[in-house]
């Protein structure tokens, strides 16, 4: 995952909370002209402490997995989505 995909996440599960930026920038310690240019893809790098804070303070953490080096098969993708 990338830190635009974490960013849309970020912004989507905040506006489902029914949380405002200000509201979620004070729950995580962060600033709001900070998480204002997470979610406004203007930064490049934010930093673990600052991402977890976020995440945690939306109810969600970061899991580490393997990482799949090759592409999916139309099989694995059916299977992901359900589909049979």
């Amino acid at each position: 995952m990338d830190l635009d995909s974490l960013r849309q996440q970020i912004a989507a599960r905040r506006k489902a909370a029914g949380l405002s930026q200000a509201a979620l920038a004070a729950r995580a310690h962060v600033s709001l002209p900070t998480l204002k240019a997470l979610e406004q893809g203007r930064l490049a790098e934010l930093g673990f402490a600052r991402i977890a804070r976020i995440l945690a303070a939306l109810g969600l953490e970061l899991e580490l997995r393997e990482a799949n080096r090759s592409r999916p098969t139309l099989e694995s993708l059916r299977q992901e989505a359900g589909d049979d």
